[in-house]
C-alpha cells in the first residue's frame, strides 16, 4: 500500500475519485470508507508514515472513544458544537465506531469515566486496524508528500499543489490535517492556512487540553506519583470558579510531573485556567479525601490517635492519605514530624483536617502546544454541512476532525470526533 515516491509517480497523472490530505485518524477513517464504497482513493501524508500522533495518544494507550451510547449525553460534551454534531453522530456515533473496531479484530475495554481503550493497552493496535483497513480496500498512500496549496476554480477545488511541485488531480477532496497540538507529529496548522487562502473563515487556533505548570516546589518533588479519586477545585481571588464540563462533586486521577500536574480533570480544566490567568493569580485546591466530610474525617483521626497513641502521626497517617503526601501535609499543618498520636492537640487535628481537604497549589501557567493534547479553533462550523461534512463554499471539498472549530474534553471525545466526521465524509465523498 505505501510505496516509495519514485514507484508511484504515476499517481500524479491520474484523476482520483477522492484525495484525502492527512493520514491521521480522521483521514484514515475517511479514506478507508470512501474506498470501501468503490472509490479510487489517494491519501497524502506529509510524514514518512501514517498516524504519528495516534501512536502517542493517551500516553501510548489510545483512548479510542467514550463508551456512552446516549447521543444527547455524548454531544453535550462538545459544548457549542452540540447542535451541529447531531446529524453525523446519528449516522456514525460511538456504538458504530466500536463496532467498526470490534469487527476488524480489536478487542476493547471500558475504564473510569467510560473511557474505552484497546485491551492490549497499545495505540499500535488501533493503528493496525486502520492501516489494514486501507490495505483491504486498496487505498493508495503517498507518504512524504507535504501539501503547499489547495487550488480552487470558482466553487470547486481543482487540484492540490505539493511542496515538490507535483500536482494532484481529484474529483473530491477531504482535508484532515489536524490542529496545532504536538507539532512534532506534523500537526502544524497547515490546513488552516490553505483553507483561509481559499476563503474559509478560520477561528484562531490555540491550545485546549494541556498539563498545568505549578509554582510550588513540593509538587515537582512528587514527580511520577499518581493520586486516584481526588477532587480538584479552582479558585481566583479566594472565590471558587466553575469549570465547564466537570461536575462539582466529580473525582479524578492526578499525575504529578516534573513541571506540575496532569491527568483527565487537569486537562479539562486547562482552558478555564488559561482564561482566568488573564485576570490574575489562580489556585488549585486538592481534596485528598473527597468522600469524607469534616466530621467524618475528624472521627477517623480521633480513632487513629487513640489506637496508635504512641506511634508517630506520620506513620499512622499513611493509612488515610497517600504516603507520598504525608510529610507535605504535616509540614503545611505546622505539625512536627515526631508528633505522636497522644500528643496531637485538638487544634492541630482541626488544622490537619483543613489541610487534607484543601491542599493548595499555585498555578504558574499552561504548557505550550508541544504538550497539548488537542487544540481549539479551526474552520467556522457554519461553513460546513454536517450531514455530509461538505464545505458550503466548495461542492467537492470535505473538512473533518481537528480542522473544525470544535472544543471537547479529554476522555476519548477527540478521537470519536475523528471517527464520526471521517466516516461521514468518506461515505459522501466516496459515492461514485
Amino acid at each position: 500500500m505505501i510505496e516509495k515516491k519514485a514507484q508511484i509517480k504515476a499517481i500524479f497523472e491520474e484523476v482520483w475519485d477522492v484525495v484525502v490530505i492527512g493520514g491521521g485518524p480522521a483521514g484514515m477513517m475517511a479514506a478507508g470508507r470512501a474506498a470501501q464504497l468503490g472509490a479510487r482513493v489517494l491519501l497524502l501524508e506529509k510524514n514518512e508514515g501514517l498516524g504519528k500522533k495516534l501512536l502517542i495518544t493517551g500516553g501510548g494507550r489510545c483512548n479510542i472513544t467514550n463508551a456512552d451510547f446516549d447521543i444527547r449525553t455524548i454531544l453535550a460534551k462538545y459544548k457549542e458544537a452540540e447542535q451541529f454534531l447531531f446529524s453525523p453522530f446519528s449516522i456514525f456515533g460511538v456504538e458504530k465506531s466500536l463496532d467498526f473496531f470490534h469487527t476488524n479484530g480489536l478487542q476493547t475495554k471500558v475504564e473510569n469515566e467510560k473511557r474505552a481503550f484497546p485491551i492490549t493497552n497499545r495505540a499500535e493496535s488501533v493503528w493496525n486496524v486502520l492501516v489494514e483497513n486501507l490495505k483491504k480496500h486498496k487505498v493508495t498512500v503517498s507518504s512524504n508528500s507535504p501539501v503547499k496549496k489547495i487550488i480552487k476554480e470558482e466553487n470547486i477545488i481543482k487540484e492540490i499543489l505539493l511542496e515538490n511541485g507535483d500536482i494532484v488531480h481529484g474529483k473530491n477532496f477531504i482535508v484532515a490535517t489536524g490542529g496545532t497540538s504536538r507539532p512534532e507529529t506534523g500537526s502544524t496548522g497547515d490546513g488552516f492556512k490553505w483553507l483561509k487562502q481559499i476563503g474559509h473563515k478560520v477561528i484562531p487556533n490555540n491550545t485546549s487540553l494541556v498539563p498545568i505548570e505549578i509554582k510550588d516546589e513540593w509538587v515537582k518533588k512528587l514527580q511520577g506519583i499518581t493520586l486516584q479519586n481526588v477532587r480538584l477545585s479552582l479558585f481566583q481571588d479566594n472565590e471558587k470558579q466553575k469549570v465547564a464540563g466537570i461536575p462539582p462533586r466529580a473525582t479524578s486521577r492526578v499525575l504529578f510531573t516534573h513541571f506540575g500536574i496532569s491527568g483527565p480533570t487537569v486537562l479539562n480544566m486547562s482552558k478555564d485556567i488559561g482564561e482566568l490567568l488573564k485576570y490574575g493569580e489562580v489556585t488549585i485546591e486538592l481534596d485528598l479525601l473527597p468522600n469524607d466530610d469534616y466530621s467524618h474525617l475528624n472521627k477517623k483521626l480521633q480513632e487513629m490517635c487513640k489506637t496508635d497513641n504512641k506511634k508517630m502521626v506520620k506513620n499512622s497517617l499513611s493509612a488515610l492519605i497517600p504516603s507520598a503526601l504525608v510529610n507535605i501535609v504535616l509540614e503545611k499543618s505546622n505539625i512536627a514530624q515526631n508528633t505522636t498520636g497522644n500528643s496531637l492537640t485538638r487544634e492541630a487535628r482541626i488544622t490537619l483536617i483543613k489541610t487534607i481537604k484543601h491542599v493548595k497549589m499555585n498555578v504558574a501557567g499552561l504548557l505550550g502546544t508541544d504538550k497539548a493534547i488537542v487544540s481549539s479553533g479551526g474552520v467556522a462550523l457554519e461553513e460546513i454541512d454536517f450531514k455530509t461534512m461538505q464545505s458550503r463554499l466548495f461542492s467537492n471539498l470535505y473538512i473533518i476532525g481537528d480542522v473544525l472549530n470544535i472544543d471537547r474534553p479529554s476522555g476519548g471525545f477527540s478521537l470519536q470526533l475523528c471517527w464520526t466526521t471521517g466516516f461521514v465524509a468518506g461515505e459522501n465523498a466516496g459515492k461514485i
